[in-house]
């Protein structure tokens, strides 16, 4: 069962609690045992400060923003490497969006439901340090159950070694969470007299993940570009903003044969998009 957004109670203890312990422990050693001394465990009392474990990197989609539309679910690989005198066994990624750690409404990771599966696969980089890698799926349809999710979130990590010695830190780093905008242009007539108006039109519009339909970004800025024919190089002739239902017009002079696009630059909530190029024949 996957934990939702709209009802995970996030905590340090929620996710880190859920990093397995072998059912072949030795009887003094038993996975309760183990978790009341690491902060694994709701009744963790071990200090982060003692143990000797550290996390040195964590990477999330491969150090990108991530970026969802309406209805295609993403997987996001994750990696965690961290150190240890006695190895590496597991680690967990996931991240959360919230004023804090207990006020939290959203959360996107691995099912963390089963407390005894393995979630990371860890390699050996050395006797004391592994890279761990973590995989989830993300479904705008599931997780991402209002607009307002949109933005910036923090990054949680944890670590258990092979001693059980662990480490966990609610905030590792932050990063976007976005909602994919897609950006159009039409520039006309075409072909077109050399001084005469050239009227170019273009829609800006993101995916709303409540509607599960894409709608106008209104009041963004805009640039105009154009290329020479024989030209790999855009140049900005103007900046406009969308209107109230996220679509673009203005009108320029046609000097040349060339193209014509859209550049948004993105926004903390929605991606950076280019239109295609739209080519006026100028007679």
């Amino acid at each position: 069962m996957r934990i939702r957004a709209t009802v995970v109670a996030v905590s340090g203890a929620l996710a880190l609690s859920a990093l397995a312990f072998p059912a072949s422990a030795q009887a003094d050693e038993t996975p309760a045992a183990r978790l009341a001394a690491s902060p694994f465990g709701a009744k963790a009392k071990i200090s982060r400060a003692v143990a000797d474990t550290k996390i040195t990197s964590v990477v999330v989609n491969g150090g990108k923003d991530i970026t969802l539309g309406t209805t295609v679910p993403k997987t996001i690989t994750a990696t965690v490497t961290a150190t240890d005198d006695s190895g590496i066994q597991d680690a967990i990624v996931y991240l959360w969006h919230g004023a804090d750690i207990d006020h939290v409404d959203g959360y996107l990771g691995p099912d963390v439901s089963d407390d005894t599966a393995q979630i990371a696969k860890c390699t050996k980089v050395n006797a004391t340090t592994s890279t761990c890698k973590i995989t989830f799926k993300v479904d705008p349809h599931y997780d991402l159950y209002k607009n307002d999710l949109a933005g910036t979130w923090k990054v949680a990590a944890a670590a258990l070694a092979k001693d059980y010695d662990s480490v966990d830190n609610d905030k590792f780093r932050t990063m976007h969470v976005q909602r994919v905008s897609t950006l159009n242009v039409n520039a006309a007539p075409e072909p077109v007299k050399k001084g005469k108006t050239i009227t170019v039109t273009g829609k800006l519009a993101r995916a709303n993940w409540e509607t599960y339909k894409y709608q106008g970004y209104t009041g963004q800025p805009v640039k105009l570009q154009f290329r020479k024919k024989n030209s790999n190089t855009y140049t900005t002739v103007k900046t406009i903003k969308t209107n109230s239902t996220g679509n673009l017009k203005t009108t320029v002079k046609a000097v040349e044969d060339g193209y014509w696009r859209y550049n948004f630059a993105g926004t903390t909530t929605t991606p950076a998009v280019v239109a295609t190029g739209d080519f006026v024949d100028v007679k």
